[in-house]
């Protein structure tokens, strides 16, 4: 189990490092071993959004809200995910309810540019 928590700070000290793919091999045995656990998959997520390993990035954020649906930032993570694949009204409804769960600026500025984006394609149609 100590490898595991290792293999796991590793990862998180590499996410923070903004060194993604090496974070991902750091925690593989660990999502091998642990997929079911919330905070592995909001690790992988992360370092799969640093990597814009966006569908990936997607799945393990849904996986997060799947396990625990109250988690404001895998909402956040999840809108951002999908605004980086131009998905921007699925984006919108994520973004929505991290900033409805916990109304920080960082999840009110995204929420922002989501909607100026949105507000922007309506025009062009």
């Amino acid at each position: 189990m100590s490898d595991m928590v290792a293999a796991f700070r590793q990862a998180e000290q590499l996410v923070a490092m903004r060194r993604p793919l090496d974070a991902l091999a750091a925690l593989a045995p660990v999502l091998e071993a642990e997929a079911d656990k919330p905070s592995v998959q909001l690790l992988a997520g992360r370092a799969y959004l640093g990597s814009a390993q966006l569908r990936r990035a997607e799945e393990a954020f849904r996986k997060v809200i799947e396990l625990d649906p109250n988690d404001h930032y895998a909402h956040f993570a999840l809108g951002r995910a999908l605004q980086r694949q131009s998905r921007f009204t699925e984006a919108r409804l994520q973004l929505k309810l991290a900033t409805a769960m916990h109304p920080v600026p960082e999840y009110q500025e995204a929420l922002s540019e989501v909607n100026a984006r949105i507000a922007l394609n309506e025009d062009v149609d």
